[in-house]
This record gives structure tokens, C-alpha cells and sequence, in this order.
């Protein structure tokens, strides 16, 4: 299960990588003293459009197998076995789930609703006290 990114999110960053690459090509085809900036626009643009292509494929999380893995491009990414998740908070708007050794936190505000729902229902099952994760139905 892929837990995905608001399409504004990924819009976004589609708008400024067309945007700075288009600046640099402008500005190598139309200037004719080139500086390195026309270059690092490019660049700039090039980045934009591969994060945007990366996280429409990847999306914010992904629930696969028992564990939860976000997704990042730059090899920040973080993976959590579900079974071993011993706390879940909310902390200034954002979850964190904790092990004993790791730390995953999710800024639901990326989240496309319908994605966040499932989100919580996947977290509202583990087998947690009501203390330690805020999603658990009381009985």
C-alpha cells in the first residue's frame, strides 16, 4: 500500500523544475557571456523535476510485508518493522512512531486524504495500549 503525496505537493515541484529549467536554457541559448548561474539554473530545474518524477513514483510512504517505509530521494529514506513499533505520538501536528532504537516521523499534512485515512487505520490495528498510540478504538 502506498500512502501518497497531496498532488499539490508533487505539482509543485513539476511547476519550479520546468520553471528554473526553462530560465537556463533561455539563458544559455539567448545570453552571450554565459555564467556559471545559467548553468546552476539548469541544474536547479533538472533536480526539481527528478524529485517530482521520484516521489509521483515512490509517493510519501509505503506499507508493504509488515513494515512502513518513507520514501526519499536523496537516500534518506527509513524503514520500521510495524511489530516492533512500541509508542506512537502526536507531536506538533506531526506522528512520530518510535522502537526501541528508531525514530519515523510523518507530517501528515503530505498526505492526501484518503491515503491518511488508510494510514490510520494500518496504525490504529497494531496491537498497542491505548496510552501509547493515540489511533487505538477504546472498548
Amino acid at each position: 500500500m502506498k500512502i501518497k503525496f497531496k498532488k499539490k505537493r508533487l505539482y509543485l515541484n513539476l511547476a519550479l523544475g520546468i520553471l528554473w529549467t526553462g530560465i537556463g536554457i533561455y539563458n544559455i541559448m539567448e545570453v552571450e557571456n554565459l555564467h556559471w548561474m545559467d548553468f546552476a539554473y539548469l541544474a536547479v530545474g533538472t533536480l526539481y523535476l527528478l524529485h517530482y518524477l521520484y516521489d509521483y513514483q515512490h509517493q510519501y510512504l509505503s506499507i508493504e510485508n509488515g513494515t512502513i517505509r518513507k520514501n526519499a530521494l536523496y537516500g534518506y529514506s527509513k524503514k520500521i518493522n510495524l511489530n516492533h513499533i512500541c509508542l506512537i505520538r502526536k507531536s506538533g501536528g506531526d506522528y512520530l512512531l518510535q522502537t526501541e532504537n528508531q525514530k519515523m516521523k510523518i507530517n501528515p499534512e503530505l498526505v492526501e486524504d484518503a491515503s491518511l485515512y488508510e494510514l490510520t487505520n494500518v496504525l490504529e490495528k497494531l496491537k498497542l495500549s491505548p496510552d501509547k498510540n493515540p489511533f487505538a478504538k477504546v472498548a
